[in-house]
């Protein structure tokens, strides 16, 4: 575990100082020590999406969130040791301390072991006409624009790759053929592609009824003009842990008024606020859905995702929202395409 020191901040901290750390070390844990660097508990991704969820401010102490009883191992415990406690607890993360409870390193599972195969299904939704970004789409579909050495799809697909996914759905209609020829049967990465022709736009929730069969297990839908480094084995243990018949991903997106706003009963003012800034989750383009929620997708009917959430929704079915605290671009203007350029080298850690 490279940068591990990165993870360290103080009891006093604030929950941004503490994503800040989580985010400089590129891991999913934050180490909250003393001035003698004894570890007096962790703050997870995960503690800090539930935080996030109950509208905890950002200026909260990051005391008030941490788990003040890690499980930590000790710094002459051997790897498989360490592997196997990190299975028994189902820890992703685990401090490594001496013997006066300083920390002295960070263990990662991805350190310890390689990515295993999932056969969980991935359909990438890569079949829209890119008409905001023309005319850089004129020629060419906007997964196969370049961001960086490769097409934006390419990224997409060797980020699941990375984590282990093996079994891809990608949706096709504008300039299909080019996708098709360029990634195949999905050979050159040791994958499986199989595609999904859309002759009309069907929407991002309308093509899964072009799936050849219902899968077994939750599907991982993700819009194809999305740039990010999410987890997604941690998206799909937490759509599993609250049981729900699909979860989407949201992203917190702030607005500002640009006036004073008052409050009246009336004629009578009760109060006034000054620029206030208001707060709001919108579609992060990334889905997981249970086998049983395609019933409601038609064959041949367009259907988009946030319609087929309200449909589960007004059925009385269990939604849930994952917050994406990670990296995260929607490349839908020429000005998020130039923005990724910039950014590539430095979220996927490779030449730009």
């Amino acid at each position: 575990m490279q940068q591990w020191t990165r993870t360290l901040v103080t009891v006093d901290a604030t929950l941004r100082e503490a994503i800040a750390a989580i985010d400089a070390a590129g891991v999913h844990i934050s180490l909250i020590v003393d001035d003698d660097r004894r570890l007096l508990g962790v703050l997870t991704d995960g503690d800090v999406r539930r935080g996030l969820l109950r509208g905890v401010s950002l200026d909260a102490a990051v005391e008030d969130l941490m788990n003040p009883s890690p499980i930590t191992a000790h710094e002459e415990d051997d790897d498989d040791a360490i592997l196997a406690l990190m299975r028994r607890r189902h820890l992703y993360q685990i401090p490594l301390v001496d013997g006066d409870g300083r920390v002295v390193g960070l263990k990662a599972l991805d350190d310890l072991v390689l990515p295993a195969q999932r056969t969980t299904p991935v359909v990438l939704m890569a079949g829209g006409l890119g008409t905001r970004l023309r005319p850089l789409t004129q020629n060419r579909p906007k997964p196969l624009l370049e961001v960086g050495s490769k097409p934006l799809l390419e990224t997409i697909l060797e980020t699941f790759v990375a984590q282990g996914f093996v079994r891809f759905f990608i949706s096709i209609h504008y300039k299909a053929e080019m996708i098709q020829d360029y990634f195949g049967a999905g050979e050159r990465w040791g994958v499986d592609i199989q595609y999904l022709h859309e002759d009309e736009k069907l929407g991002t929730a309308g093509a899964l009824s072009l799936l050849p069969e219902r899968p077994e297990e939750p599907l991982l839908i993700m819009n194809g003009d999305l740039l990010t480094n999410l987890t997604f084995s941690h998206l799909l243990s937490f759509h599993s842990e609250q049981q729900a018949m699909a979860t989407m991903c949201v992203r917190e997106y702030d607005m500002q008024v640009p006036y004073g706003v008052v409050r009246a009963d009336g004629c009578r003012i009760l109060g006034l606020e000054e620029k206030p800034v208001q707060r709001h989750l919108i579609n992060g383009g990334i889905y997981v859905l249970e086998p049983e929620a395609l019933q409601f997708v038609e064959p041949d009917t367009p259907l988009d995702m946030t319609d087929l959430f309200q449909q589960l929704v007004d059925e009385g079915h269990h939604a849930a929202v994952y917050p994406i605290r990670e990296y995260w671009l929607d490349i839908g203007h020429v000005e998020d395409f130039q923005r990724a350029r910039g950014e590539i080298s430095t979220v996927f850690d490779r030449d730009a």
